[in-house]
């Protein structure tokens, strides 16, 4: 077995067996203040006890450590190690989770009022970053997966003829996989790109043990990105807030880059955090497929228990063809009722009920993300909360196309989603100029007297929670028209002031 080399963690432990004399922050002072004679209730004591550790750890930048925005000792080292490991030729370690990455790489890459190709589904740290660069978005409707109803990236064709349209674009950006753990292969994408001679920036948060497995899909920096950001916290033993930044290749400004990442991330960052990064990629090296055995047997139990036993509880299923380019993450189980009679949102409420957590619900699937250590204990609790959901007259249906929406009652009515992206698939140029609108009034309008205004709100239907309409983007016919469609059947409208979109507010020009 490799030895665990962990130079950045070791440092911080070495310090603290050194049972220094601080005089210096952070005000705790190696949890030293926590030690107060006040305290009454031996309870407090080992409540204290826990953060007290933490806390010996938590250092600021002194010789023994280092210093995150000029490394030259265990931050250095470490960051090298994880380049190696993850197979990128610069790391970084985030302590600002994935959204200060992406908004870096902006920031590094655009000048005010530069274009960005941006698929429309992307995290809000995206639309931040574009606002802080003053840059423009030129938005790709994504593709939407034919069995789970759920978008995933835009097409590579439809990718190719937005750079053939945006030559100047300076960079495109996508978010793989998405928030169910489906992933799309990049290679393709990547090579059409290059091919323009622009760097490709993915968002993979939810993919940092891609890679890591043979049944995990390959990350993005296998295929070619020329950067990665993935949140090591989501899927790693690594603290909330931390992540990580890849780099390969010759079309990104790294100097820019480190210039950006030092305005956007604290100059005090937690030690702790960065820690537990140099810990859980230690971990990778030492322990390789091992560390996610455990996990990957106890997924595999309970899909096996559920295909078996379970009538109404179904797993979401995914294109699975041999030419599709389309892999499911094996460590994430997106369920839903097939019967149709309870939404995402009640299978949550019903599951925490029996002390089981979700990652996420919608109205109609429920998220769950396996761990590295998941055991067969914890998917037993599971199958011992989903038994009672099962009934003898279950109603099962056929969702291949379709997802439900959570009426005003408590009936569930179902939206078709084969036309949902269809209109806008290459939208004009967004500005995010902060100033753009800063000195200028909004009113509210009928909708259908909105053509060829700019609006002055986000417009989201759910499903599938993706705005067709930001702040800022002219608004068509054919996108009206789409509007009117989704809310006569049912859809639900997030970030609009009104919900049943008769109305939208805009900004005159």
């Amino acid at each position: 077995m490799k030895p665990f080399i962990a130079p950045l963690f070791e440092a911080l432990v070495n310090h603290a067996r050194r049972e220094p004399a601080r005089f210096h922050v952070p005000g705790h002072h190696g949890g030293q203040a926590l030690k107060q004679h006040l305290w009454n209730d031996q309870s407090k004591y080992d409540l204290i006890d826990y953060f007290y550790k933490i806390m010996q750890l938590d250092v600021t930048e002194i010789s023994s450590t280092d210093d995150l925005h000029h490394p030259e000792a265990s931050i250095k080292e470490a960051q090298h190690l994880a380049a190696k490991t993850f197979g990128s030729e610069e790391t970084y370690f985030l302590v600002g989770g994935s959204t200060s990455g992406n908004m870096a790489l902006l920031l590094a890459t655009c000048d005010p009022d530069d274009i960005v190709i941006v698929q429309r589904n992307v995290h809000k740290s995206i639309i931040n970053g574009l606002k802080l660069a003053g840059a423009r978005a030129v938005f790709l409707s994504p593709q939407i997966e034919p069995i789970s109803g759920l978008a995933t990236i835009p097409s590579v064709q439809q990718l190719e003829d937005a750079l053939i349209q945006f030559p100047n674009a300076k960079a495109v950006f996508l978010s793989n996989p998405n928030y169910y753990g489906i992933s799309v292969k990049l290679a393709s994408y990547v090579d059409v790109v290059h091919q323009h001679d622009k760097p490709i920036f993915i968002d993979e948060a939810h993919g940092a043990h891609y890679g890591m497995d043979p049944s995990f899909p390959e990350t993005a920096l296998s295929e070619g990105a020329d950067a990665v950001v993935q949140s090591a916290h989501k899927t790693l033993p690594t603290l909330t807030m931390g992540a990580l930044l890849h780099i390969q290749g010759n079309r990104i400004p790294r100097v820019m880059l480190r210039q950006s990442l030092a305005m956007i991330q604290s100059s005090s960052p937690s030690f702790p955090i960065l820690a537990s990064i140099d810990i859980s990629r230690a971990m990778i090296d030492v322990m390789g497929t091992s560390l996610f055995k455990q996990s990957l047997e106890s997924a595999a139990f309970f899909r096996q228990w559920l295909h078996h036993h379970s009538s109404v509880i179904r797993e979401m299923k995914i294109d699975a063809s041999s030419d599709s380019k389309m892999r499911s993450d094996p460590l994430r189980l997106v369920l839903y009722d097939s019967s149709g009679k309870r939404t995402g949102y009640g299978l949550l409420k019903h599951l925490e009920q029996y002390g089981i957590f979700a990652e996420m619900a919608d109205p109609r699937y429920i998220v769950l993300v396996l761990g590295i250590q998941t055991s067969l204990e914890d998917m037993r609790r599971l199958q011992e909360a989903i038994e009672p959901l099962e009934s003898h007259d279950a109603i099962s249906e056929n969702y291949s196309d379709q997802m439900t929406v959570e009426s005003k009652g408590s009936a569930v009515q179902v939206v078709s989603m084969k036309s949902s992206h269809k209109s806008g698939a290459i939208s004009e140029p967004v500005s995010f100029a902060r100033s753009r609108f800063k000195n200028k009034s909004s009113e509210r309008i009928q909708l259908q007297d909105a053509v060829h205004h700019i609006s002055a709100e986000m417009v989201t239907p759910y499903p599938p929670g993706i705005a067709i309409l930001y702040p800022g983007e002219r608004i068509t016919a054919q996108l009206i028209e789409h509007i009117l469609q989704l809310a006569a059947m049912g859809a639900k409208f997030q970030g609009a002031a009104d919900g049943a979109m008769k109305t939208i507010s805009i900004y005159r020009e």
